[in-house]
């Protein structure tokens, strides 16, 4: 309950105008979550720009830190940065609800606002699909390598004697008379 308690805030208390809170996060703060096999480890720091209004409340998350991946390919541990912002407005209306992925209508008497989970959403969202150890990052995929090859085929024939038989195949065909004048013309020049 305590952990719960304090990434709560107050927006009740919080007047009009542009206000900044931090946010440490821990080991502890991901050991707080269920089904959580994706990040054990990590040292984060959460700064909220908040810009209170008359309607609604924006909400700047800018997440700065590290986290303990483990590697797809050689399940060794490392340390993944992160550094990205997420946004998110709370809008003020009759009920309690989500609007939209980035959007959550509250109460205007709603006291606090819980923002762990919101956290813990957007660095999930910010890891790389594929977990792939710094060593291993220049070495190529079988997947990656499969498109990058070029495809040559071979008929039996020598490629010297396809482009002479092009050629000869060109002058056995007939040929419009209007053309044969203007290689006259070339000819002679």
């Amino acid at each position: 309950m305590k952990f719960w308690r304090t990434f709560d805030i107050e927006v009740i208390k919080f007047l009009e105008g542009i206000h900044e809170i931090d946010f440490e996060i821990g080991d502890s703060f991901f050991q707080h979550f269920e089904d959580n096999e994706l990040v054990k480890k990590g040292n984060l720091i959460v700064r909220i720009k908040m810009k209170v209004g008359a309607n609604l409340i924006e909400m700047d998350f800018h997440i700065a830190g590290k986290v303990t991946l483990t590697c797809d390919r050689s399940l060794e541990p490392f340390e993944q940065p992160l550094d990205f912002h997420e946004k998110m407005i709370y809008k003020f209306g009759a009920e309690e609800k989500e609007i939209d992925e980035d959007v959550i209508m509250i109460t205007r008497d709603t006291p606090k606002v819980n923002v762990a989970q919101l956290i813990y959403e957007f660095i999930l969202l910010a890891l790389p699909l594929k977990k792939i150890h710094p060593d291993y990052r220049n070495e190529m995929d079988d997947e990656d390598y499969e498109g990058e090859g070029i495809y040559a085929y071979i008929d039996g024939q020598d490629s010297n004697n396809s482009e002479e038989d092009s050629d000869s195949d060109e002058d056995n065909k007939p040929v419009d008379p209007r053309w044969d004048l203007l290689k006259k013309l070339k000819n002679k020049e």
